[in-house]
């Protein structure tokens, strides 16, 4: 039976006390330099792994980070964990991956299930379909640190770090109605999640400052989250026919804009409709009918929130001062001018 190499063994055979050891293996200056270089030798030659686990418990912290997100399949979230990962082991932590996939309940007991393993943190892109914080305010409020990134929660007191959403879409249906389109629907995921009521404010201010009337029917909303492709196909078949009859889409969610495009391949005839979206997949430009695109920065993302996590929990004193990181979207124009004296070009 394998058996790992202890601090015991290691002061048996050199006849000195654990706790020499211990001190020793620690490069503590109440120990020796020659002393130092025997313990190390000595462990060094019999191959001695210290105990994270059990080091973890005597320190109080477990060098973990806990990340919940709302599907790892979604290609923005595989992009933004990586960044996560990137910086959470190169600055000694471990990260431990939940998925809400959009559910309240799950996003609760994923929650606990990482306190119970005790993580010195989380980053938290919130559920679609949480409309209870309490779970997230009284963990706050014991000390335990977060910070939200994508999907943010403005009402707790924390770093957060998200797209500039309300920019990103703005500039999205100001580029269709230079383009010639005048009936732009807004289809978004869950209406309380903070990147929809952003994203739904920076179409509805574009529509003002280009003296478009916003009208409510042309605005709809995914309970599903794009997980439901009859729900798009009713919806998207409301907004097409009379007396909406639009001519452009402007869809504030990745996972819904890759459903979306799908479920209009299948109309016949094909629907003459332009869409922009928020998208990240890798294969965006290979799908039909063509989709223009605002592409978030989610791996930098996930790097900047996980660093900001790391900040909070080397702080040698509470941090009383927190920002919010917006970062820049890339809009891609991959349609065509209503107006055919407009250039098409971007």
């Amino acid at each position: 039976m394998f058996h790992a190499v202890t601090i015991k063994d290691i002061a048996k055979a050199l006849s000195i006390s654990p706790s020499t050891v211990s001190r020793a293996l620690r490069d503590s200056h109440e120990i020796s330099a020659g002393t130092k270089t025997l313990v190390l030798e000595y462990a060094k030659k019999i191959n001695y792994r210290s105990n994270p686990i059990a080091q973890s418990l005597k320190n109080q912290k477990s060098n973990s980070i806990g990340v919940l997100v709302a599907d790892v399949a979604n290609s923005f979230f595989s992009q933004a964990i990586n960044g996560i990962e990137s910086v959470a082991y190169e600055n000694g932590y471990h990260v431990i991956i939940t998925q809400s996939h959009d559910d309240y309940e799950r996003e609760v007991v994923n929650i606990e299930h990482l306190v119970d393993r005790c993580v010195d943190g989380l980053l938290i892109s919130m559920s679609a379909h949480t409309t209870d914080y309490s779970h997230l305010t009284q963990l706050h409020e014991r000390g335990l640190p977060i910070v939200f990134f994508d999907r943010i929660m403005p009402g707790i007191e924390t770093y957060q770090v998200t797209t500039d959403n309300v920019n990103s879409a703005y500039e999205a249906a100001s580029l269709l109605i230079k383009k010639g389109y005048s009936q732009i629907a807004f289809l978004g995921n869950a209406p309380q999640l903070s990147i929809t009521s952003d994203r739904l404010q920076g179409y509805t201010d574009a529509l003002k400052d280009h003296s478009l009337r916003y009208d409510e029917r042309l605005v709809r909303f995914c309970d599903q989250g794009g997980r439901n492709s009859q729900e798009i196909k009713n919806i998207l078949s409301e907004l097409l026919s009379e007396p909406a009859n639009i001519d452009a889409v402007l869809i504030a969610s990745d996972q819904i804009s890759t459903a979306a495009v799908r479920v209009l391949s299948t109309f016949d005839p094909l629907p003459s409709v332009t869409v922009i979206g928020f998208s990240n997949s890798t294969v965006i430009d290979l799908l039909s009918p063509r989709i223009s695109y605002i592409q978030q920065n989610a791996f930098k993302m996930g790097q900047i929130a996980a660093q900001k996590l790391i900040t909070i929990l080397q702080s040698t004193y509470p941090i009383r001062e927190f920002d919010t990181t917006l970062l820049r979207g890339k809009l891609h124009w991959r349609g065509k001018s209503k107006n055919k004296l407009i250039a098409d070009h971007m």
